[in-house]
């Protein structure tokens, strides 16, 4: 692998700084790739750092006006150069400040030139593409057509400056490379495509440099639109970075190259790497108002709209003449097949800057392949590579003065932008096809709704019929128990009444007791006051007296009887008084339940 100074020594060499032979394209090394694009939204607005048009205008506008930029790079001296050019002074003088260039005539007059970039032979690679490609690569991210095409004399940096692959030095790579990192970090590899042919143009024909097999390729431009195209060559889809270096150098390894004293490695044939980019977009959705329900809204599936842009990076064989380059025999034709394509391509350029009726585009098959990239509708920007040394004059003068000449054509810019029919299809019957089974799903979750609310319902019903049968079952159980109470209430009523006649009845019992004993009380008295008169002596017989004694006796025991009878009676009196008081307690406090309940327990006491 190279290093950077030897990259840069092919730079000053004026070489393209690619080894040959390169090894080929594998579809392993296609598959594997350590690059990790960054990948945006396909509806994402472009970002807002880009310097583009808008992207608002559509095939069918007349586009906006977008001249061609050129911009001018000096080589470094060789050591050739260096040694053959000690004794001369500066050729060429660069004011890049100014955008201007001087070549000088002799020492005292100097041709003055000015470009839209004018880079030194110390500006970098980065530096040569923000420059000159970066802008074109931003406008085909647009939707724009684009090409970036490298201009000048065999052996000033061509080549290194537009398809250097930078394998020691990232540092040093070209603008191939460069454009297609940035086309990858943009777009989204789930919904874009970017897809590439690598061709040369060799002897007036068109050849496949990813499958030499592939040659004379025919052009075909659409009569409609007057779009060119190469239906026949290899199309080759790019998903990471990776895969486009191995690309390149597959198809650096086919083209043609020879050694001249020009340069040690010269390109016979013009390289032209064509870019497909294919981005997607998603336009406005449109609420369309039911006229069933006015509440309702349907929206309307949103057009998906592709388009289609281009990026032609054309790195054209170096011009040259046959008594400096020493070509001869195949070479000379070679030479001579290069210089008529590049003055082709002048004429081309002298048309447009002329603003002449009659445009010579079908005179060489380089300025077919490039009818879009000059007065067509591409972006277009060129950059003229120069050499230092004043033994080139001629030259460095001839390509400056295509430089002047391309700065003065104008392309009109369009966008090719168009609905995606097909994408559209077939979103709308994945979108019918979600409907349908949300639908159904729908359906269903209903029907298993309402058979839920019809379940819950007969449930709601049973259970308030066994509360309503509940609520009935305890009124009745109430109203019994009412019923009862009161009977018992009654019957306690007539309880008492029974029972406050005993105790009067008794009362009276014990009232004539106690007359009656007050009344043998006296008649004890009485008797006793006999007995002690008779006991007297000289009283009475003693018969008499034996009689009386006996009627005592009777008495006393009837008397105890009476007693036994009077406490019986009174301890009675006492229970059923206890009882009432009871009685009428709880009817007072606790109502008439727990008088019942009383009265249960009181008869099963009893």
């Amino acid at each position: 692998m190279a290093s950077s100074s030897s990259s840069n020594n092919a730079f000053r060499n004026g070489s393209s700084g690619n080894q040959r032979p390169l090894k080929p394209l594998n579809a392993s090394n296609l598959k594997s790739s350590s690059f990790k694009s960054r990948v945006h939204p396909s509806h994402a607005p472009p970002p807002s750092f880009r310097r583009s048009y808008p992207s608002t205008f559509s095939a069918s506008d007349d586009g906006v006006p977008g001249r061609v930029r050129v911009a001018v790079r000096l080589r470094p001296r060789n050591q050739e150069e260096l040694a053959a050019d000690a004794d001369f002074a500066e050729y060429v003088e660069l004011q890049p400040e100014l955008k201007r260039l001087k070549l000088r005539k002799n020492n005292w007059d100097a041709d003055t030139y000015e470009f839209d970039d004018v880079l030194t032979e110390f500006a970098s690679q980065k530096r040569v593409y923000e420059a000159v490609a970066k802008p074109v690569v931003e406008s085909v991210l647009d939707g724009y057509n684009g090409t970036v095409m490298a201009y000048g004399q065999t052996g000033t940096g061509k080549t290194f400056t537009l398809g250097h692959l930078g394998d020691g030095d990232t540092s040093s790579r070209g603008i191939m490379v460069r454009a297609m990192e940035d086309i990858l970090a943009e777009i989204s590899l789930e919904t874009d495509s970017v897809s590439v042919s690598y061709l040369q143009l060799y002897m007036e024909a068109v050849q496949d440099l990813l499958v030499p097999a592939n040659d004379n390729i025919s052009i075909v431009e659409d009569p409609k639109t007057g779009d060119v195209s190469v239906p026949g060559a290899t199309v080759a889809e790019i998903r990471d970075q990776q895969s486009i270096v191995e690309l390149l150098r597959l198809g650096e390894a086919h083209r043609i190259a020879a050694n001249t004293k020009l340069n040690t490695e010269s390109s016979r044939s013009h390289a032209i790497l064509m870019v497909q980019v294919k981005r997607s977009f998603t336009g406005q959705e449109d609420a369309l108002s039911s006229e069933i329900d006015n509440s309702s809204h349907l929206v309307k599936p949103s057009k998906p709209i592709v388009r289609k842009s281009k990026l032609v990076l054309v790195d054209l064989a170096g011009s040259e003449r046959v008594h400096k380059s020493g070509s001869e025999g195949h070479m000379l034709e070679e030479a001579k097949s290069i210089n008529l394509s590049l003055s082709s391509l002048g004429k081309c350029i002298n048309a447009l800057a002329e603003n002449s009726s009659h445009v010579p585009i079908r005179d060489s098959k380089l300025t077919r392949l490039l009818k879009d990239s000059f007065g067509g509708s591409a972006r277009t920007s060129l950059i003229v590579t120069i050499g230092p040394s004043p033994r080139h004059r001629g030259e460095t003068s001839s390509t400056i003065l295509f430089g002047q000449r391309a700065m003065k054509v104008e392309n009109m810019l369009r966008i090719k932008e168009e609905f995606d029919y097909k994408s559209l299809s077939r979103k709308l019957e994945i979108q019918v096809d979600k409907l349908i089974a949300e639908n159904e799903r729908q359906k269903k979750a209903f029907d298993n709704e309402v058979e839920r609310m019809n379940q819950e319902a007969q449930n709601h019903i049973a259970e308030v019929e066994r509360n309503f049968a509940e609520a009935l079952e305890k009124e009745r159980l109430s109203k019994g128990m009412i019923v009862m109470i009161s009977s018992k209430i009654i019957a306690m009523e007539r309880s008492w009444a029974l029972v406050s006649e005993e105790v009067s009845d008794l009362r009276k019992l014990l009232q004539n007791e106690i007359q009656l004993r007050k009344a043998a009380e006296d008649e004890v008295n009485k008797l006793k006051e006999q007995y002690e008169q008779f006991m007297q002596p000289g009283a009475g017989g003693d018969t008499e007296i034996i009689r009386l004694h006996k009627i005592l006796e009777d008495e006393a025991y009837k008397k105890r009887k009476l007693e036994e009878e009077v406490a019986i009676l009174q301890s009675q009196l006492l229970q059923l008084t206890f009882e009432a008081d009871q009685a009428k307690k709880y009817l007072e406090r606790s109502g008439s339940a727990k008088w019942f309940q009383w009265c249960r327990f009181s008869h099963v006491a009893n």
